[in-house]
């Protein structure tokens, strides 16, 4: 798949198979995500994967208030934040969402599905990525996303909106 095609095709999948996610496959993504620009080469991130079924369950319960894309994900994966690898401050948040499109856009190119779900700044998701998978106080879990062979097929949308660009000014 081509790189355009690849960003104007990937859709967020929130329904999958029970086919298993590969460690050759969680070893694409993790290393698409760690080949993400990063203010100063700081490379700000963790990784927490599980394919682990009560864990990936007990997402559902602790994260996304019981939500079934958990239950049917076949793996996921967790980017954290890390402070203390920080090159400029500040700029971590933006490291950590340039890895979590990376691994998204690798995701849909290895025919998984993913669904990127928000996790920093909010509290109880923040405590439940925590409490099931370890995470510790020094360290920010940033976003979760639930993989597996998509169970749905979404069409291709086209978004690009012209009233939302202004040349030269505003």
């Amino acid at each position: 798949m081509q790189t355009i095609e690849a960003m104007m095709t990937r859709r967020s999948i929130r329904n999958f198979c029970a086919t298993p996610v590969s460690d050759t496959q969680l070893e694409i993504l993790l290393a698409a995500a760690m080949n993400a620009p990063s203010a100063g080469d700081g490379r700000p991130w963790h990784f927490v994967v599980t394919k682990d079924r009560a864990r990936l369950d007990a997402l559902a319960d602790t994260v996304d208030g019981g939500n079934a894309m958990f239950r049917q994900a076949q793996a996921a994966i967790l980017i954290c934040l890390d402070e203390s690898l920080e090159k400029f401050k500040g700029f971590a948040p933006q490291d950590c969402a340039c890895a979590a499109q990376n691994l998204q856009l690798a995701a849909h190119d290895i025919g998984l599905g993913t669904v990127w779900i928000a996790v920093i700044g909010i509290p109880p998701r923040v405590a439940g990525c925590r409490a099931v998978l370890g995470v510790p106080e020094n360290i920010v879990p940033f976003a979760l996303f639930p993989l597996g062979v998509p169970a749905q097929t979404l069409p291709a949308e086209r978004r690009f909106d012209p009233s939302k660009v202004h040349l030269d000014r505003w």
